[in-house]
């Protein structure tokens, strides 16, 4: 198991993606929108502008299963109040994407990388994202799914993963980690949840880039461990302040 790794001098050098912001004066204030998957599925999501109100790096939030974006709300709040940008998405036949969109098989839910490309397809695309520096943040089928559209998409410069797996419903983390490659991950898991723990000390070991591994006691699973040990809502801010600022 690596002991979690602090992090140094992170910066343009990180996949050697040029950062580019655009002048932007926006409003804070959230807001619902829909997005669209190059398949056609609409994806509900809410948008947080950085508080700052000036060009900003952006942070994509994918839930757990059965769940919706509304377990972010505190930490999306807070990831805003430190200077991101902030879209947490519904994944098709979860919340607002509606049960009419969700994988012909529940089983498998690669379909839903799709949901998290659209998502940073259109953070990309607006006036007050700085280019290539867009991070994600998932939580159990969220992180798998997260890792799996990093590593084709080098646009992606940071991972945070709560509870993954090295397969979930036939998303593999692994493989794509390995990908994922250089660029820096945070993997959170608690010792209690045995295949998580199992999984997230597998994981820390792929790809040449810092993974900062912290396995906690009695945190729970994916977003449950955000109401029981609320420090890591800082420690999350503080993540993606130092790897995408």
């Amino acid at each position: 198991m690596r002991s979690p790794i602090r992090l140094l001098a992170l910066g343009a050098a990180v996949a050697g993606i040029p950062l580019v912001c655009a002048a932007w004066a926006g409003s804070a204030a959230p807001q619902m929108l829909t997005v669209r998957a190059e398949d056609g599925v609409s994806i509900a999501a809410e948008l947080r502008p950085a508080s700052t109100g000036g060009p900003a790096p952006g942070v994509i939030l994918v839930h757990m299963l059965t769940r919706t974006h509304e377990d972010w709300q505190v930490l999306a709040g807070r990831l805003s109040d430190a200077g991101l940008a902030v879209l947490a998405i519904d994944l098709r036949g979860h919340g607002s994407s509606g049960t009419g969109a969700a994988p012909a098989d529940p089983g498998d839910m690669n379909p839903s990388v799709r949901d998290v490309r659209a998502a940073r397809v259109f953070l990309s695309g607006r006036p007050d994202i700085c280019s290539g520096r867009i991070g994600i943040a998932g939580a159990q089928i969220g992180a798998n799914l997260a890792v799996v559209e990093a590593a084709s998409d080098p646009l992606v410069r940071s991972l945070a993963l709560l509870s993954p797996g090295v397969e979930y419903r036939r998303v593999r983390a692994d493989a794509a980690m390995r990908k994922y490659n250089e660029r820096p991950a945070l993997i959170l898991a608690s010792t209690e949840d045995a295949y998580a723990s199992r999984s997230a000390r597998e994981l820390s070991t792929l790809g040449a880039g810092i993974r900062d591994l912290r396995l906690l006691t009695g945190a729970g699973h994916g977003t449950t461990m955000l109401a029981r040990q609320p420090d890591l809502i800082g420690m999350l801010v503080d993540w993606f302040r130092r790897t995408l600022l």
